[in-house]
């Protein structure tokens, strides 16, 4: 149950665990109803290795894990110093392996090794510590109701057995966004990798071992979406279910979730986010930071800049500067230093993004750069920008999940805002603009959950993150986060009245 996954341009290999993760230990599937998952490298299309898939029956395994530590060895059983202390050795230990997780993490999803170590990784490591530092932290109320005879007290508790399922675009980064607030609180977890990338869950399993947390609060379980992710939105021993990917998956966990247990439900979904540029923005930064926007992780984020506006008086200037921006960035092989991006991650992903831009074609969008596929092995999509689009194309409606850029013009500012709203997301928005009042102004009109003004793209641990509309209910990061896996006791506790009866 244990594979060596060879790392190009070394003699090296990195071991892989590839059995379920339940209380502490890598198991087989208990009644093996599932095949195993194939796992891809997206830069080769060649198969890595297999991983055991779990099953309904499996999942049943992995809840009762989670239920029974969180009654015994966590949840109310274990201090807030207890919490902290185990939530940063595990931040030590993804520190001290970071290359080998970068590695594996490039092997499996194709981005490049640098900016797995350098930004997810690194991001992920002060994630844990974030909330490490929450952990003993978290206080409820004393609340005055008559100081001669009662008060109340708030216990904020654990909510329970969560079940996470978090996406393949970054496993590494969204494991530890759903991981810490979870942990810090004192749920137990069950995580639901991608079954595109399971690797560095599984292998994050074990350093979970290694630093020490007991049996059963972290399982890991790679599975189909359609079994695992369903079977834990429907189970009726699961008490929370945090979800990030499709509104379209997101949609039928919350309908499993409300005819299940009622369970509480929070989603971070996608986006079609916009992107404005004024007149009086710093163009050479507008551009540099509207090629991060659609490029960065390949623009297989939910946030991806994909709508850019940019006012006609500059429309042409800055599109020219734009593309210049765009052909510096490399795609390319994930261990190649010299790669900024890499393949999008899977054989279906490529289709789905080709698709896209052949549909942008067809419906006349003038095509700046790209648009070109190569003739090489390895899911690549060179950085595609579309020039002159109208609000109703496809590839202005719909979220592509690939690096494909939609620009158009805007004369005023009010016009600006509506282009940027129309659309059934909220995720993210941004702005660029010297005016300070306009900032003020649009910001406020925006209807996202993260507005980026002269920046884009760049989140804090300590700042929330999530959306409006069909982008999310929930928050994720900052304190926020925590009352995502907190249920609220109030304790009423009378010393001094006295009821008289009958009424």
């Amino acid at each position: 149950m244990v594979v060596q996954i060879a790392i190009p341009n070394s003699n090296s290999t990195v071991s892989v665990a590839t059995g379920l993760f339940i209380n502490n230990e890598f198991v087989p599937s208990v009644d093996k109803a599932e095949e195993p998952i194939k796992v891809y490298n997206p830069s080769t299309e060649e198969v890595l290795c297999t991983v055991t898939s779990a099953s309904v029956k499996d999942i049943d395994v992995a809840v009762a894990a989670a239920r029974k530590a969180l009654k015994t060895t966590w949840g109310k059983n274990v201090t807030g110093f207890e919490r902290a202390r185990l939530i940063n050795k595990l931040a030590d230990l993804i520190e001290r392996d970071a290359q080998t997780l970068a590695e594996l993490e490039s092997l499996n999803n194709g981005k490049p090794v640098k900016i797995a170590r350098d930004f997810d990784i690194g991001d992920s490591v002060g994630c844990l510590r974030y909330y490490a530092g929450w952990a003993d932290k978290i206080t409820g109320q004393s609340i005055e109701i008559d100081r001669n005879m009662k008060v109340a007290v708030t216990h904020p508790e654990p909510i329970g057995v969560c079940g996470q399922i978090i996406p393949w675009n970054y496993p590494i980064q969204m494991w530890a966004w759903k991981v810490a607030p979870a942990l810090a609180v004192g749920c137990t977890i069950v995580m639901k990798p991608s079954e595109i990338t399971p690797l560095t869950a599984l292998k994050l399993s074990e350093l979970v071992k290694e630093a020490g947390f007991p049996p059963g609060v972290i399982n890991t379980v790679p599975s189909l979406g359609s079994v695992g992710g369903a079977a834990l939105a429907s189970h009726k021993d699961v008490d929370k279910v945090a979800f990030t990917g499709s509104t379209i998956t997101g949609r039928k966990i919350m309908e499993a979730a409300a005819t299940s247990n009622l369970k509480k439900v929070s989603l971070e979904l996608g986006g079609k986010s916009p992107h404005i540029i004024f007149e009086s923005a710093d163009i050479d930064q507008a551009a540099n930071w509207a090629a991060l926007g659609i490029l960065y992780n390949t623009g297989q984020d939910c946030t991806a800049g994909s709508r850019l506006y940019v006012q006609d008086t500059i429309y042409d200037k800055f599109l020219s500067v734009l593309a210049g921006k765009a052909k510096e960035l490399v795609i390319g092989d994930g261990f190649d230093e010299s790669s900024g991006g890499g393949p999008v991650v899977s054989k279906g992903q490529y289709d789905r993004v080709w698709n896209y831009i052949d549909s942008g074609k067809k419906e006349g969008a003038r095509v700046v750069i790209g648009g070109e596929k190569r003739s090489t092995p390895g899911y690549y999509v060179d950085a595609t920008i579309f020039a002159d689009v109208t609000p109703n194309m496809k590839i202005v409606k719909e979220e592509i999940f690939g690096p494909v850029l939609s620009v158009g013009k805007f004369h005023t500012e009010e016009e600006a805002i509506a282009l940027a709203n129309d659309t059934t997301y909220g995720l993210a928005a941004g702005l660029h603009s010297t005016d300070s009042s306009q900032c003020h102004r649009v910001s406020t009109a925006l209807e996202a959950g993260t507005v980026w003004v002269n920046q884009y793209n760049v989140l804090y641990n300590n700042v929330p993150f999530g959306g409006k509309k069909q982008s999310g209910i929930g928050r994720e990061l900052g304190s926020q986060a925590l009352d995502e896996y907190i249920s609220t006791k109030a304790v009423h506790w009378n010393y001094g009245e006295k009821l008289d009866w009958p009424l």
